[in-house]
């Protein structure tokens, strides 16, 4: 009962929350006036903000920046050792940096190395945070584009990459990074630029605790779909989550933006009640993977769980069984990766919850901005099979869905599945899978597949018994990040590029309502369908790999 009360309050406050936040963001960024100081920014980087973008441009513009972003953070941390606030660290070896440099980029967050025994400050500051701010941003980038898609008309602007990103960062992440990081401070989380505090231990030796800049990276890491971690605990660590209190407020924080999302949309198109529709699909979905995550998380199945009351191994006692679960679903649903407890210490079910999670393309409520265009792709994909059931033509939010919009949606669903099976059959083959799992059979793949997947989706959290700090992994987890991140995006902006290309009056044949129990019905079906296309993959895996374990 104090699970479910705490969960019930947690999305109470999440759902209330995102109505003025929401409302706010549709204002802020659907045009309007530009700040002087956006002007300024515009004029240092010879920015035209008034002048509209063709997906094909709008694109080009989203991945330069974000490749540059990856030189930029590679050269930071292989040069780290050279930089002031290195406090002691050398730089990275050129995969690790190449990884984490990809990692932070597209807004994964996976680290193949232990925090605080790798990063200095200002790597942590002025690198990772900055792209905590910058991947968060890109991904509401892409978002609004579909949006612009689905509301213009007879046009091939999807409106400026440069303006997008400049007010997403200043107006919506930056004024909410400063808020979350007051409250975490207040809280206990430590805010430092020292090199730690060294204490005498209850036995008299010396010890030396390592502290950091962890409060204004905490709350800005999990709103932003960031994840990582200034300590290699994590969310775990009690200099970034001390309490009870602060673990709710970060479960808060991760929901937020992808909820307020949704109602920006539901803004930005002109219905509310449409908005409300997508929201009670997330809810249902994020609802199940609660409950499932819960009952095998406290089931009582060995002497063990039974004298204890549930599955407490890898769980912090300050947070127990609720606080864990709830977070862990809500870091796999949310496309946010940040982790209160050993994920790799999960039951069997419980750690198949986190997986399902991920594979639903992190649509419960998803990552910031991607959580919301996955969401629309998977609408487009039951008003699609509803419309072919009834026999109308599919239409959504006046826009026809024919066999040109499909072809991306359906390469927009292919694209996790391919990567998470080629990246994780290529491991086992070549036997680099093997020497990194920290479990043997069944389990052991289940570290593959939950990693490979992590990196696909953009999620980065992880079951740490595996070792992805290889040459060879952290070579291949930069394939299956720029692929999961940006082969979608492609899809999503042409998609949107064909959508605002409609003429007016183009549809007369009679439209699938977007509201409704029926129309919640099937999207949480096609949610359900296009995770099974993850999931099969990974089964028939684990029938190869039998044979090579």
């Amino acid at each position: 009962m104090a699970a479910w009360i705490q969960a019930s309050i947690v999305l109470a406050v999440v759902v209330g929350l995102h109505v003025p936040l929401g409302d706010y963001m549709a204002r802020a960024l659907d045009g309007g006036k530009h700040w002087r100081a956006e002007k300024a920014l515009y004029r240092v980087c010879g920015v035209d903000p008034d002048k509209e973008q063709t997906w094909r441009h709008y694109l080009t513009a989203l991945l330069a920046f974000s490749f540059v972003s990856i030189a930029a953070l590679f050269t930071l941390f292989t040069l780290q050792g050279k930089l002031p606030w290195s406090t002691g660290h050398e730089g990275m070896p050129w995969r690790l940096a190449l990884h984490t440099a990809v990692s932070f980029t597209t807004n994964t967050s996976w680290q193949n190395y232990a925090g605080e025994s790798t990063t200095g400050h200002l790597a942590v500051m002025a690198g990772l945070g900055v792209q905590a701010f910058a991947s968060a941003a890109v991904g509401i980038c892409a978002a609004l584009a579909l949006i612009r898609g689905l509301v213009r008309r007879s046009t091939d602007d999807l409106g400026n990459f440069w303006t997008d990103l400049l007010r997403t960062i200043f107006r919506i992440l930056l004024p909410i990074a400063v808020v979350a990081g007051l409250v975490l401070m207040a809280g206990g989380v430590v805010q430092s630029l020292g090199g730690g505090q060294t204490v005498t231990t209850v036995a008299g030796a010396k010890q030396t605790l390592l502290d950091g800049p962890a409060a204004s990276w905490e709350g800005l890491k999990l709103f932003s779909g960031d994840g990582g971690g200034v300590f290699n605990a994590n969310s775990a660590h009690p200099f970034e989550n001390p309490s009870a209190w602060t673990n709710a407020f970060e479960i808060v924080l991760m929901l937020l933006i992808p909820t307020a999302c949704i109602r920006m949309f539901g803004r930005m198109t002109g219905s509310l009640k449409h908005s409300w529709t997508l929201l009670t699909v997330v809810g249902i979905l994020f609802g199940l993977l609660l409950a499932a995550g819960s009952l095998a998380q406290s089931a009582h199945t060995g002497t063990v769980t039974e004298a204890v009351g549930g599955s407490y191994e890898g769980t912090e006692t300050r947070f127990g069984i609720p606080g864990s679960t709830l977070f862990g679903v809500a870091a796999t649903g949310s496309a946010d990766g940040a982790a209160n407890s050993a994920y790799d210490s999960f039951s069997s079910l419980g750690g198949g919850v986190l997986l399902s999670a991920m594979m639903l393309g992190e649509i419960a409520p998803g990552g910031t901005g991607s959580g919301l265009y996955g969401l629309i792709m998977m609408v487009l994909v039951a008003v699609f099979i509803g419309g072919l059931m009834v026999g109308r033509t599919p239409e959504y939010l006046r826009k026809r869905i024919g066999f040109a919009e499909m072809r991306w949606v359906v390469v927009y669903a292919l694209i996790p599945p391919t990567v998470i099976l080629g990246c994780a059959g290529l491991a086992l083959a070549l036997g680099h899978a093997q020497t990194s799992m920290g479990n043997p059979g069944a389990h052991g793949l289940s570290e593959l597949i939950y990693a490979y997947t992590s990196n696909t989706n953009s999620n980065g959290s992880a079951m740490a018994g595996f070792n992805g700090a290889t040459d060879f992994h952290n070579l291949l987890m930069v394939v299956a990040m720029l692929s999961g991140r940006y082969l979608p995006m492609v899809c999503v902006l042409a998609l949107a590029g064909r959508l605002a290309k409609q003429q007016p009056g183009i549809v007369t044949v009679g439209t699938l309502r977007a509201e409704g129990v029926n129309f919640v019905v099937l999207a949480t079906a096609a949610s359900v369908i296009l995770a099974l296309l993850n999931f099969l993959p990974a089964l028939s895996l684990g029938t190869i790999a039998d044979g090579l374990l």
